[in-house]
């Protein structure tokens, strides 16, 4: 388990008064099933941040990282029925690896996390024909390929799009470097 995760769990039950076992069976009472669903019950009838929320909801479908008994299952799962999109990520990771030894990978259930000391970007096969990397970055900006996210629940400030490994472009690679180095 990375140590921001191990922090937050740390933390959850100072901060709301119940261990991540009892979210857990909270949430598993519940019988919601859809990831969304549970971030809602959570935050408008428990109170609780976007931040923990997402936490229990991905402990309680098992659809974290730290859950999973192989990472490369992760991503091997992500890509199943998008098999097209799978080299952009493999071209993606081979130019992001260059950022820095500090780059942390964290594949999820329907995307990978890349963070520093905090997250930076996410990449993911979001259709069979599209792939998205979103970005955190300071600023109103868009430009070029960068487009601005206007959703108030995204993790990510900025959006790229992508449908083929031909597109990945110095400054699709420019908008991940900033991204980096604003995280650090």
């Amino acid at each position: 388990m990375d140590q921001a995760a191990q922090t937050m769990i740390d933390n959850l039950e100072k901060n709301s008064g119940k261990s991540l076992d009892e979210w857990i069976a909270l949430v598993k009472s519940s019988d919601l099933s859809k990831h969304g669903e549970i971030i809602k019950l959570l935050k408008e009838m428990h109170g609780l941040t976007h931040g923990y929320a997402n936490l229990v909801a991905h402990k309680a479908k098992g659809s974290d990282a730290g859950s999973a008994a192989n990472l490369a299952d992760l991503i091997t799962e992500q890509y199943k029925g998008k098999e097209a999109l799978k080299p952009i990520y493999d071209q993606l990771m081979v130019e992001i690896k260059k950022f820095g030894v500090d780059v942390e990978v964290a594949p999820k259930k329907a995307y990978v996390s890349l963070r520093r000391k905090k997250q930076f970007a996410m990449l993911t096969p979001a259709t069979k024909t599209r792939f998205e990397i979103g970005v955190n970055l300071k600023g109103d900006e868009s430009s070029g390929v960068l487009e601005k996210i206007t959703s108030a629940n995204s993790m990510c400030s900025h959006k790229i799009k992508l449908e083929s490994a031909g597109e990945i472009s110095a400054e699709t690679i420019g908008w991940l470097k900033e991204a980096y180095e604003q995280a650090g």
